[in-house]
């Protein structure tokens, strides 16, 4: 299980030595502010916009989502994992800020040919990985006061939601659905971001056979026998307990069935790991033990 113990504000070295990768050697971020940042990944945009740094975002990608007119207002360069050199360097962009598992390679190597700086940060599923995320890319755009602000308050409401972690008794077992396509399933497994939102929430994950996000079949989920199932929310498309819990269906033969115990949030908010994990843990924490005594 993902240990989520009360978080810490690493050391700026600690920081640069191990959640950054891929900086261009001898570029200094705090000297020099980035003008024009492509920024990739839900979470890392959503950083830029709370330190402030929207104006100076030229580009993003399909993942980021939040705040909700980002792609409305922003060149959208492709999904994060698919993207196109042309398409990024096209924009002009002074510097390139991804999450880590953007994409694919040969790209980002020919964008660092072309003379602009790429950065990958590390997203750990714990709170120091969003603490330290956070860090990271306020370092990277020459915001790193505000950025310690943003991390100083965001660590203190991990440190409130590990206090509330702390008042659970018997832990429930939960089932997160990343996606379902043609009836099968895409679960989280160990060391997945849905693992960790779950340990953040004093869940146990109900899935242990497999780790990252794998395709899960009807005898794996009787097996799992989740006490809920924890699936994405498209907008205002929510699933509904009668359709995931059908009569004749593996999660309708569930205890999570019986308790009609479902929990739709958006991807997100629930799995993106940046500023509001700690709330976005909470209200699944709330979710799955309506009776826990709050603050």
């Amino acid at each position: 299980m993902t240990d989520c113990s009360t978080p810490r504000l690493w050391s700026r070295r600690a920081l640069l030595a191990g959640a950054v990768i891929g900086v261009v050697p001898g570029v200094s971020r705090a000297a020099e502010p980035a003008a024009r940042i492509a920024s990739l990944g839900g979470a890392v945009t959503e950083i830029l916009y709370r330190l402030g740094a929207a104006e100076r975002v030229v580009a993003v990608d399909t993942t980021s989502l939040f705040p909700a007119n980002v792609l409305r207002e922003k060149p959208n360069v492709g999904y994060l994992r698919a993207l196109s050199a042309e398409g990024l360097l096209s924009l002009g962009p002074d510097l390139v800020i991804a999450a880590e598992g953007a994409g694919p390679p040969e790209v980002l190597a020919l964008v660092r040919e072309a003379g602009v700086p790429v950065s990958l940060v590390r997203e750990p599923p714990t709170p120091e990985g969003v603490l330290d995320k956070i860090l990271t890319v306020g370092h990277l755009a020459g915001l790193a006061p505000a950025a310690e602000r943003l991390a100083a308050e965001v660590g203190a409401r991990f440190a409130e939601l590990a206090r509330a972690r702390a008042r659970i008794g018997r832990r429930a077992r939960a089932l997160v659905i990343l996606s379902v396509a043609n009836g099968r399933m895409m679960a989280g497994g160990r060391g997945s971001s849905a693992d960790g939102i779950l340990a953040l929430a004093g869940i146990d994950n109900a899935v242990t056979g497999f780790d990252g996000y794998k395709p899960i079949g009807d005898e794996a989920i009787l097996a799992a026998a989740p006490d809920a199932v924890v699936m994405m929310q498209n907008g205002t498309d929510a699933p509904s307990p009668d359709g995931v819990f059908a009569p004749g269906t593996a999660l309708g033969q569930t205890p999570a069935a019986a308790r009609r115990a479902l929990v739709a949030m958006d991807g997100l908010t629930l799995l993106g790991f940046g500023p509001r994990t700690p709330d976005a843990a909470r209200d699944l924490m709330q979710a799955i033990y309506p009776d826990l005594p709050r603050d």
